[in-house]
């Protein structure tokens, strides 16, 4: 059965840090593809960031600011996320999806999902 634990969420000053993690068990995160979304408040899901086994993809709004990163000896993976905006503010999943071969964009097109974890940006 596969699990998704997201940890690191928070409080956070506008133009501060804050680093996601995303503890998987059940899949190793280096062979299927893991995804952060994000939901705001009367918002759909939003793409983040997202690593196939091979590629790093970006959503618009936080290219050059959040960085996903993976520990395959922990089966873990991270979101940086730098020079934080009051607009970042949202619920942030974890997700899991196949190997590759499907929109990596799509959250429907994810199998698995944590419990989320809140990000909140003061301005």
């Amino acid at each position: 059965q596969v699990q998704l634990v997201e940890s690191g969420g928070g409080l956070m000053q506008a133009g501060g840090s804050l680093r996601l993690s995303c503890a998987a068990s059940g899949r190793t995160v280096s062979t299927y593809t893991m995804g952060w979304f994000r939901q705001a408040p009367g918002k759909e899901r939003e793409f983040v960031a997202v690593r196939t086994w091979s590629t790093i993809y970006y959503g618009d709004s936080v290219k050059g600011r959040f960085t996903i990163s993976r520990d395959g000896a922990k089966n873990m993976v991270y979101l940086q996320m730098n020079s934080l905006k009051p607009e970042d503010t949202a619920v942030y999943y974890c997700a899991s999806g196949p190997s590759g071969g499907f929109d990596v964009r799509a959250p429907d097109n994810y199998n698995y999902w944590g419990q989320g974890t809140q990000v909140t940006v003061s301005s």
